[in-house]
């Protein structure tokens, strides 16, 4: 069984010689395996197609897909129209448990949300869907009781948007405002206080900050009287405290409802949730949500690439988590040393450094809380910002990502990129930043028509074209998948390493910094008031500061040496606290 997709955003048939048409070979023996719609679009006859895949290859805009499927996958939950995406399968809430969706971006999630919400009816494939066949459909399983409260309007929802920076454009007044709004269930004050929103209660929507907007999307959702509450991505601009934090209000909220939460930060995932669906496919084509499992055996299917229940490979290699010791100092050559120094910054906020090294070709990752002077400390050692105390003259040259990216520019990715180095062109560029970072398809697009995460990729890969000495990136996983997350670490530390530069990655993704880091630096003191930038140290030093500042311990998973938290209270968790080792205490 296959099915044909096609791109109609990048189907462009008034700019190409309609290759697909023209070099098909039913078509060339007389069949109508390809014609074009009143649109002047192809459509593509997936009956009669035999998937030589010469359209694929042949198509200048990279807009058709042909992709064979297992014939267990007769019908599609929901499709998009002929040659359109195609769902199969749904999660199923569960009350009082906390439901959990991994799986790469551009695979269904949102869809199946879409579905669960009672906004989108789905069609099984057909024209038009009704809620009578859906529940025919699922007569006698678990889905049939929740469309049918869906259906007489018992069922109320409450939804977390993805991409929080919209707010402001949907609602302006104070946060106060919002929040009261939205407080159905009388918790307001809990909320303020859980989430720490006290000094933006009486700020204005369109003043808040990434993080600051996070935060208030939690509260207003959580505070809302639901049977169904759906959280999507909660971690994107919230600090490891802040992250875990909602977490935690998440639990509280399931205890007596049903919750469903989309994430990419796998540390607060494996914390968060009772059970997992894995979703998988192609980006774009069609994706296949399983059937639900337990936290630990999801996320490690997941990281191995194959689901043996499913006997389905979803990836060709699988991401990997290496336990090794770390390199003896001695033998690495220091390419910086910056002294101690101390600065006032903003509104009345005091950064003390502590002296340090940078070493050549490491990737150093910095962790802490939000506003506690991340930035402004490298921004310090590029020259930017002048100390008040301590005399900083390094004369280098600094390459920097930030945290917020907007693609403003109407100007090609190619172009853009081609601006930045002239190693666009060669071999060597494409195969160690284009092709890792999933650039191809995204070179002809243009930067304001990009998503978060595809606008993320070519930042990141912009940060490292550029000449430096030292290269900064702030958040480089925010809207990353985590597929997309593992290559972009493998890019960043095979870039260090290749060009003996070295790299540093402020990040609150665990995962991230444990696969990324030969050091750290951590960062303590309180939010916008005052924050210490320790010595560059170990990460076994540095994890356990960081860890121990958070009350969390962390241990080893047996069977692919991720990071998991310990939960609080177990024995694990006291044994490990008791001997002072918040980090990886032993293999599970």
């Amino acid at each position: 069984m296959r099915i044909a997709i096609l791109n109609r955003d990048r189907c462009q048939p008034r700019r190409c010689s309609h290759e697909c048409e023209k070099y098909c070979p039913r078509v060339r023996t007389g069949d109508e395996t390809i014609v074009f719609g009143e649109d002047g679009k192809p459509i593509i006859s997936e009956e009669m197609c035999v998937g030589c895949g010469i359209c694929i290859n042949r198509c200048p805009f990279d807009a058709i897909m042909i992709i064979g499927l297992p014939e267990e996958l007769d019908k599609p939950t929901h499709r998009y129209g002929q040659n359109g995406f195609a769902l199969y399968g749904l999660p199923i809430p569960q009350k009082g448990r906390v439901t959990g969706i991994l799986g790469p971006n551009g695979i269904g999630k949102s869809t199946a949300v879409k579905i669960l919400s009672g906004s989108l009816i789905p069609n099984f494939g057909e024209e038009k869907g009704d809620w009578d066949t859906v529940l025919e459909y699922y007569s006698g399983t678990a889905l049939y009781d929740y469309f049918r409260d869906i259906v007489s309007g018992k069922m109320k929802i409450s939804q977390k948007p993805q991409y929080v920076d919209m707010i402001p454009k949907a609602f302006s007044g104070k946060t106060r405002d919002l929040l009261k709004k939205a407080d159905e269930r009388g918790v307001f004050d809990y909320l303020v206080e859980k989430l720490d929103l006290g000094n933006i209660i009486d700020r204005d929507i369109s003043n808040l900050s990434g993080g600051e907007l996070q935060r208030v999307a939690i509260a207003a959702c959580a505070g809302k009287e639901a049977d169904f509450y759906f959280f999507d991505e909660i971690s994107s601009y919230l600090d490891i405290y802040q992250r875990i934090n909602s977490a935690r209000l998440i639990q509280e909220l399931a205890e007596e409802k049903a919750v469903m939460v989309v994430e990419h930060d796998l540390a607060i995932l494996d914390m968060l949730a009772d059970v997992v669906h894995v979703a998988y496919g192609v980006s774009g084509g069609y994706g296949v949500i399983t059937y639900p499992k337990g936290v630990r055996i999801s996320i490690n299917q997941y990281l191995k690439g194959y689901l043996p229940e499913e006997n389905v490979r979803i990836r060709p290699e699988a991401i990997e988590f290496e336990v090794h010791p770390p390199k003896i100092e001695k033998e690495i050559h220091t390419v910086l040393d910056y002294p101690s120094f101390s600065l006032k910054y903003g509104k009345g906020f005091h950064l003390k450094a502590e002296a340090g090294n940078l070493k050549e070709g490491e990737v150093l990752g910095i962790v802490g809380p939000n506003g506690i002077g991340k930035s402004t400390f490298v921004r310090v050692l590029a020259g930017e910002i002048e100390p008040e105390e301590g005399e900083i003259d390094l004369d280098i040259k600094v390459s920097y990502k930030p945290q917020y990216i907007v693609g403003d520019s109407p100007m090609q990715v190619r172009y853009f990129l081609g601006q930045i180095t002239d190693k666009f062109n060669t071999s060597y560029y494409q195969a160690e930043i284009g092709k890792p970072l999933q650039l191809e398809k995204l070179y002809d697009r243009m930067l304001t028509d990009l998503s978060g995460g595809e606008l993320q990729r070519v930042a990141i890969a912009a940060c490292l074209s550029r000449d430096a000495d030292l290269y900064l990136l702030d958040e480089p996983s925010a809207h990353l998948d985590v597929e997309q997350r593992s290559m972009a670490t493998k890019t960043i530390k095979r870039f260090a390493e290749n060009t003996k530069k070295t790299a540093m990655v402020v990040d609150h993704d665990i995962y991230m910094i444990d696969m990324l880091s030969e050091r750290m630096i951590v960062f303590e003191g309180t939010p916008a008031v005052n924050g210490t930038a320790n010595s560059p140290t170990t990460m076994h030093q540095g994890m356990n500061r960081f860890l121990s500042n958070l009350n969390i311990t962390f241990r080893r998973d047996e069977d692919t040496s991720r990071p998991r938290v310990n939960k609080p209270g177990s024995r694990l968790d006291r044994e490990q606290k008791e001997s002072g080792e918040f980090y990886y205490y032993r293999v599970e």
